[in-house]
């Protein structure tokens, strides 16, 4: 492929392309520790009691059409927080671990992109209220976006050789099911 005429770009020789397993492994598992912290912090003290709290407080100000949905959420976890606060912790540790390790990664990816989508519109109340002076669209949709890229890369450049997938594939071909995109 010519770039300027005189000069060829060879695709074999382009750093990006020779270095794309290394980066996209390294970014998996930076984004996966991102989700480990995450859920480690849903383990903190007193978590448990302010989680209802973040839901009754991302409803404020939602229109009245969404109502529903945030009395729906503030009554199931409002009833009996510490059960969601640790499932919910849990899940994302486990997620982040699975991310980092390179286990189940297309399953890992499509249960990373449902997680962070229900976040996003529970106790980040779809980012909103939007109104006058909003900056913010949280940060569960960008994360679910970042899922959705991982698989692209994950179709696109095939199976990581840094990863759990890697190995148990050699040794169990009907893993892809549940690791390739």
């Amino acid at each position: 492929m010519s770039v300027d005429g005189n000069k060829t770009l060879v695709r074999g020789n382009h750093w990006l392309v020779r270095n794309v397993d290394g980066l996209k492994s390294f970014m998996r598992i930076v984004f996966g520790f991102v989700w480990l912290v995450d859920g480690y912090l849903k383990f903190q003290p007193g978590m448990s009691q302010a989680f209802p709290q973040m839901i009754v407080a991302a409803g404020q100000g939602q229109p009245a059409w969404l109502h529903p949905w945030f009395s729906f959420w503030a009554s199931v976890v409002g009833a009996n927080p510490a059960p969601w606060t640790y499932l919910i912790g849990a899940g994302e540790v486990l997620l982040g671990l699975a991310v980092m390790l390179g286990v189940m990664r297309k399953t890992a990816y499509l249960v990373g992109i449902l997680l962070s989508l229900l976040i996003w519109s529970v106790p980040e109340g779809f980012g909103g209220p939007y109104g006058p002076g909003s900056t913010d669209i949280g940060t569960g949709v960008i994360y679910a976006f970042v899922f959705i890229f991982l698989l692209i890369v994950n179709a696109a450049f095939g199976p990581s050789h840094y990863s759990l997938d890697w190995f148990i594939e050699k040794k169990l071909p009907a893993w892809r099911i549940v690791a390739e995109a």
